[in-house]
């Protein structure tokens, strides 16, 4: 059944591409265009969204490569640390991540042979794997990434030239052991796949480890307050090892009154039960904030709790330092309730039970920062909800990494972390830092973050391939500036249907930069868009 819905869904979108392309081409030229550009930025849809008439889900569907078959196969994820060999694809100026879309139109004749023995292949069927490659800018020589992914076929078809075309989605991530060239010219490699971690909450996991409440260092706050002399001592004992029975929890209840051991065992219960995250902080610096505040709140408390135990008639004449057993008991025997009167047990519950303090936890906690990321990442592309996403930190951490508008060496950066909570506080980094889209060759500013614009279902930014087999990995905007237009406007195999384009270059240095995109009928939003390979966007974070 939904297989069914799915094709129904298809032919419906397939049927809106051909009334489009039945419409007159009507290709305006840029400079009209731009003087409508007043309320250009309710159309992008990121404005009203009542005006946006583009489907962006053609985009996603890749129908300029025409009609292709469905393999009706999906690949089992392989296990980590798993060795094979797979057919491997070298691409340049694009990094595929787990659970990103890659077309490709397979034109050599050593391609069309990898991607017919990957459909043939036992170990892992209709799988490839796909590997960055790049020059080095100080010899231009070609260099290979170590870290790839590999893509399962989803869709293909034959044409009659012999070549191929191939719509993938990328599955797994690999270490590229090493590489060769088959008998047939096939490009082969031989590839571990890498064994991802599983997102925990850090620091319920971090008080699980650590000794319990009750240890030694956590029982100097009971009837009497030890001296200055004392309490260095303690810190002390906090530091080293000391398994003995006389500072275990029963020697420690035993030795208590019946009183003692209730206001014991309230504190350590009330004090258990407070150690689960607060899931409305959002940012670390206000964790710090608060939990310095919070210090010097214990502190004062700390303070007034000594002078109410100063207030018991019979600790007036005590030392502290060196109170004994009998003083205890008088103390305790005469007016018990009065000396823990003004005793704030609150001050308890927020010492904490790990070594750090719980603030610290957070900030490596894959779902506070899954949160944290899928907010900025809605603020900036006016996303929908993500929550389906936040509830699997790996999956969003790897879908805002093929999406986050930086260059290709960036995001193979990303593509190379290991571990959940480091990949997503790089995105964090990333989306707080990222500004400016600025030429690779000549840093000549092109457009600014708040620019981009949502196009394709699978967000800002996504790969396409031309009609020679060249995958380019675009961004898009509504609006970007110092390019130049070279040639006329084109709308066969277009990668937007209804949309035509035109080669931009770099106004400074003539580095091809793009497209730009401009509707073909005056009734399809927004009138014109730009598309910036991310191969040619500059490192530098601005």
């Amino acid at each position: 059944m939904e297989d069914d819905r799915i094709l129904a869904r298809e032919r419906q979108q397939m049927e809106e591409i051909r009334e489009l392309d039945l419409e007159e081409l009507q290709v305006e030229e840029v400079d009209d265009l731009h003087d409508s550009s007043g309320d250009e930025r309710d159309l992008t849809g990121r404005g009203s969204s009542d005006e946006y008439t583009f489907n962006n889900c053609l985009a996603s569907l890749h129908t300029y490569l025409g009609e292709v078959e469905d393999t009706h196969h999906r690949v089992a994820f392989l296990d980590g640390g798993a060795i094979l060999n797979l057919p491997i694809f070298y691409l340049e100026g694009v990094v595929l991540f787990p659970e990103a879309t890659l077309p490709l139109r397979v034109i050599q004749p050593n391609f069309v042979v990898a991607v017919e023995r990957a459909l043939t292949q036992v170990d892992a069927p209709y799988t490839i794997g796909v590997i960055r490659v790049y020059r080095d800018p100080d010899n231009g020589r070609i260099r290979f990434s170590n870290i790839g992914t590999t893509a399962e076929i989803r869709q293909y078809r034959r044409l009659e030239d012999g070549s191929l075309n191939v719509v993938t989605r990328g599955q797994q991530r690999f270490h590229l052991r090493r590489r060769w060239i088959d008998v047939e010219g096939a490009p082969c490699g031989e590839v571990q796949i890498i064994q991802e971690d599983i997102p925990l909450r850090a620091p319920r996991d971090a008080f699980g480890a650590v000794s319990p409440f009750s240890k030694p260092g956590g029982h100097h706050f009971s009837r009497i307050l030890p001296s200055n002399n004392s309490h260095a001592k303690s810190n002390e004992s906090m530091d080293v090892d000391n398994d003995s029975e006389a500072n275990s929890d029963e020697s420690f209840e035993s030795a208590l009154s019946l009183t003692e051991r209730e206001i014991h065992q309230s504190v350590v219960d009330s004090y258990y039960g407070s150690d689960t995250m607060d899931e409305s902080t959002t940012t670390t610096s206000s964790d710090d904030e608060k939990s310095q505040s919070q210090l010097q709140g214990s502190q004062s408390k700390d303070s007034e709790s000594t002078d109410s135990l100063h207030s018991c008639p019979e600790n007036n004449n005590v030392d502290l330092g060196s109170s004994s057993k009998s003083d205890m008991q008088s103390c305790k025997q005469k007016e018990p309730d009065r000396c823990w009167r003004n005793t704030d047990l609150k001050q308890f519950r927020r010492a904490p039970r790990a070594f750090w303090p719980h603030w610290v936890y957070r900030m490596y906690d894959s779902y506070c920062l899954a949160e944290r990321a899928a907010d900025m990442w809605k603020q900036i592309v006016g996303a929908p909800s993500m929550d389906s996403l936040v509830k699997k930190p790996d999956l969003l951490s790897f879908y805002i990494a093929s999406k986050i508008p930086v260059s290709e060496s960036t995001r193979q950066e990303l593509l190379e972390i290991d571990g959940i909570s480091y990949r997503l506080r790089r995105e964090i980094e990333l989306l707080q830092s990222v500004d400016l889209i600025q030429c690779k060759t000549c840093q000549t500013v092109i457009a600014k973050r708040s620019d981009m614009l949502v196009m394709s279902s699978e967000g800002p930014l996504g790969a396409y391939v031309n009609s020679n087999g060249f995958v380019h990995e675009i961004m898009t905007f509504y609006k970007a500036n110092g390019l130049a237009l070279i040639g006329l406007a084109v709308s066969e195999y277009s990668w937007f249907p209804g949309y035509a384009w035109t080669i931009t270059n770099c106004a400074t240095c003539e580095t091809h930069m793009g497209w730009l995109f401009t509707a073909t009928n005056k009734n399809l939003k927004p009138r014109l868009f730009w598309g910036v390979r991310s191969s040619q966007v500059s490192d530098g974070l601005h």
